[in-house]
């Protein structure tokens, strides 16, 4: 099953709190209206960056911007998991960046703890020390990574390899492949998790 995040209280006591911009580009991304999803990106990827680097330093680790935007691309896939539930159950009560604060926070407590345990991935963070042994362990990584490529379809591969193993931004990817920068970060998390179902198969074996 794959981890889902459970919708926030929603504090009643700012009734007005929700902008009409706001209302209007939530309506707009639930109704998939052109361009809708990417102003939404735009508009809240700096408030996501800053959650998951804050919650991060709290527990006492640092994110590389890879470890950042993976985190990023999870609380954005998030936003959009079954048909966009998290946003759609928004009642208002609240402004849309203090419900979404909430939702971010808590994808990114999920991921650190996934990725503190875990003794080998495509994406390990990066706890405060010498870079010396976080290279070495990089090296190690990529090495695991080329093993899984195999398993995704071309596309996929191209944009895990440019994003994990050539370290490119996402700014640079979209220049790259003519994806959306709103697409990127949703199209990792599918193809980190189908090298995740093909790791545990592999490991199964």
């Amino acid at each position: 099953m794959p981890d889902t995040v459970s919708i926030p209280p929603q504090p009643a006591d700012d009734a007005t709190a929700l902008s009409a911009e706001d209302r209007r580009l939530l309506d707009a991304c639930l109704a998939g209206d052109d361009g809708a999803w990417e102003a939404f990106v735009g508009r809240f990827a700096g408030l996501f960056a800053f959650v998951a680097s804050r919650t991060a330093h709290q527990r006492g680790l640092s994110l590389s911007a890879t470890d950042r935007d993976d985190i990023m691309a999870d609380i954005l896939l998030e936003c959009l998991r079954s048909d966009a539930a998290v946003m759609r159950s928004f009642a208002g009560r609240a402004s849309l960046a203090t419900y979404l604060t909430v939702i971010a926070r808590r994808v990114t407590v999920r991921a650190l703890l996934r990725n503190v345990t875990r003794t080998a991935s495509p994406s390990a963070l990066s706890v405060d020390s010498a870079p010396g042994p976080d290279e070495a362990a990089r090296i190690a990584d990529r090495e695991h990574v080329e093993s899984l490529l195999a398993g995704l379809d071309g596309d996929e591969a191209r944009l895990v390899r440019l994003h994990h193993l050539e370290q490119r931004s996402y700014g640079e990817i979209s220049h790259l492949t003519g994806m959306p920068l709103g697409s990127i970060g949703p199209a990792l998390s599918r193809a980190r998790e189908k090298m995740r179902q093909l790791e545990q198969h592999s490991q199964a074996g």
